[in-house]
C-alpha cells in the first residue's frame, strides 16, 4: 500500500499552502516515521471547495453505482488488510494483532454501507382529512466535515464516510494529527475504488482548531461528525451553532464492568481482559470503572492480576506482542499520575503501575484494587491498561455507581441470570450494553452514548440516517 503525505484535495495530492508539515512518531521508537502535510485555513476552505463542487454530481448519482463503489473499496481494503494494520501499529503502536482486528472492522463499514446505499426509502401516505398525499422524501445533508481521532485511525475514518457517500454527501475529513497516514491510504485506496474526484478529500493538520472553525463556520457546509473527547465535542457544537450545523458527537465514556457473584468468573476475567485491554485500553468504550460483587472479588482480583501479568509488552510490529505503547509522552505521563494519585488516597496496586526501563511510551497493565471514590482514576477516561476496581453488595448499589457519572457510553454486566442482566441493563444510563460480553462494537448495530458521551449513532441503518435529511412534499393528484 503507497503511504502518501501531501493532503488531498479535489483528487490531487498537494503540499500545505504554506509548507507546513507533521512529525510522525512511532510511539515504540520515539523516531519520526514521515512528514506529512499540515493544512492551513486555506487548504481546509479550498476542501470544502472541493466537496461542494462534487456534491450535486454525487447526490444524483445512482444509488447502485454508489453502492459498488464502496463494495470496491471494501474488496481494496480486505486484499491490502495487513499492509493496513502494519501502517497503523507503525504510527499508533497498537499491537499487531490489534490492528488486524481494526483493519478486518474497518473494512467491514464500506461493506455495510454498500448494501445499505440502495435502502434509502421514501415514504408516502394519505393525510388524515383524506385531501392530499403526505410524501417524505430523504436526501443528503450536504458536505459533511469528518473528524477523527487517533485511537482508531481507519476505522473511525470508515465508520463516517461509508454512511456519508451512501446517502450521496461529499466529505472533508480532518484526522488525527497523530495518525494521519492511515487517513491518507485510505483516501488513495477510495480513489482506487472509483470515488470522483472532490468526493473524498483529506486533510490532515497540526492547527486543527482553526482550520476545523473555519470550516464549520463556512454556510456550505451541512454537517459534522466528531469523534473524540466530551470537552472537545462541547467546543465544536457551540461552534456550530453559528450556522446551525447538523451534528453527530461520539465523545468521551466512563464505562463501568459490573460482575455480580452469580457470573461465570473466568468468562468475566476473558471479558474484562477484552473490555480493557483491547487496543490497549486506548478506547471510548474500554471498561474504565470495575465493580465486583463481594463474593467473588477476591477470585476475579486474582486471575484479572495474572492475565495481566502474562501480557507481553513490547513494539506492536514485534510478534506476540500483546499491548503496544501508548500514543505519546502525554499519555504516558498521565497513566502515572493515576497510579500515583490512587495508591495515595488508598488504593492497592496489585500488578503492575510502572513504565517499563526501555524507549518508546509503553506502560504495564495495572490492576488497582480497594480504589477510593474521589481517585481520579475513577472519574476519570483512562485511555490506557489501567483498570480500577471496587467492591459492592446489592444491585441497586452496583447500579449507583454505575450511573453516578455524567457519561453514558457503554457498560457491561457479567452474571448468569439473564433476567437480572436485562433488568439491570434497563436501568444503567448507557447508549450501549455489553451483557457477558467484552466487546459490542459492530458495523450493523447503532453505536453511540446518552448524556455527555454523544449526540446521534454510528453503524447501522442509523449510521445513513445521520447523513439524510426529510423533505416533506404535501401532494394533490
Amino acid at each position: 500500500m503507497p503511504v502518501r503525505t501531501g493532503l488531498y484535495i479535489d483528487g490531487a495530492w498537494r503540499a500545505a499552502s504554506d509548507g507546513a508539515e507533521i512529525e510522525v512518531l512511532d510511539p515504540a521508537s520515539e523516531e519520526v516515521i514521515a512528514s506529512v502535510a499540515s493544512a492551513s485555513v486555506e487548504d481546509g476552505l479550498a476542501a470544502v471547495d472541493a466537496a461542494h463542487r462534487a456534491l450535486p454530481a454525487w447526490a444524483a448519482t445512482a444509488p447502485r453505482r454508489r453502492a459498488e463503489i464502496l463494495r470496491k473499496a471494501f474488496e481494496l481494503m480486505s486484499a491490502r488488510s495487513e499492509d493496513l494494520a502494519k501502517l497503523m501499529s507503525q504510527e499508533n503502536g497498537k499491537a499487531l494483532k490489534d490492528a488486524r482486528g481494526e483493519a478486518a472492522y474497518a473494512a467491514e463499514f464500506f461493506r455495510w454501507y454498500s448494501e445499505e446505499a440502495v435502502r434509502n426509502i421514501s415514504e408516502i401516505s394519505t393525510n388524515p382529512g383524506g385531501t392530499n398525499r403526505i410524501l417524505v422524501l430523504q436526501q443528503p445533508v450536504g458536505v459533511s466535515i469528518l473528524v477523527t481521532p487517533w485511537n482508531f485511525p481507519a476505522a473511525m475514518a470508515t465508520r463516517k464516510i461509508g454512511p456519508a457517500l451512501a446517502a450521496g454527501c461529499s466529505v472533508v475529513l480532518k484526522p488525527a494529527s497523530e495518525t494521519p497516514l492511515t487517513a491518507l491510504a485510505l483516501a488513495s485506496l477510495l480513489e482506487e475504488a472509483g470515488v470522483p474526484r472532490g468526493v473524498v478529500n483529506v486533510i490532515p493538520s497540526h492547527r486543527s482548531s482553526k482550520v476545523v472553525s473555519a470550516i464549520i463556520n463556512d454556510p456550505r457546509v451541512r454537517k459534522l461528525s466528531f469523534t473524540g473527547s466530551t470537552q472537545i465535542g462541547s467546543v465544536l457544537l457551540r461552534e456550530a451553532a453559528n450556522t446551525i450545523v447538523n451534528c453527530s458527537m461520539e465523545l468521551g465514556g466512563n464505562a463501568p464492568f459490573i460482575v455480580f457473584d452469580d457470573a461465570d468468573l473466568d468468562e468475566a476475567v476473558a471479558g474484562a481482559m477484552v473490555a480493557k485491554m483491547r487496543n490497549g485500553g486506548e478506547a471510548c468504550t474500554a471498561a474504565n470503572r470495575f465493580y465486583v460483587q463481594d463474593g467473588i472479588a477476591d477470585a476475579f482480583s486474582k486471575k484479572f492480576a495474572a492475565a495481566m501479568q502474562a501480557m507481553r509488552v513490547g513494539p506492536g510490529l514485534e510478534p506476540g506482542v500483546d499491548l503496544g505503547p501508548l500514543v505519546n509522552k502525554a499519555a504516558q505521563n498521565e497513566m502515572i499520575a493515576f497510579v500515583e494519585d490512587a495508591t495515595a488516597r488508598g488504593a492497592k496496586l496489585e500488578t503492575g503501575g510502572q513504565r517499563p526501563n526501555r524507549k518508546g511510551f509503553f506502560f504495564q497493565p495495572t490492576l488497582l484494587t480497594e480504589v477510593p471514590d474521589d481517585a481520579k482514576v475513577l472519574n476519570h477516561e483512562i485511555f490506557g491498561p489501567i483498570a480500577p476496581m471496587q467492591r459492592f453488595s446489592t444491585t441497586d448499589e452496583a447500579i449507583a455507581k454505575a450511573n453516578g457519572t455524567p457519561y453514558g457510553l457503554i457498560s457491561y454486566i457479567f452474571t448468569r441470570d439473564l433476567a437480572k442482566g436485562l433488568k439491570v441493563a434497563e436501568q444503567i444510563e448507557s447508549g450501549m450494553i455489553g451483557l457477558n460480553r467484552g466487546v459490542v462494537s459492530d458495523p450493523a448495530a447503532p453505536f453511540g452514548g446518552v448524556k455527555q458521551s454523544g449526540v446521534g449513532r454510528e453503524g447501522a441503518h442509523e449510521g445513513m440516517l445521520e447523513f439524510l435529511e426529510k423533505k416533506y412534499i404535501a401532494v394533490d393528484w
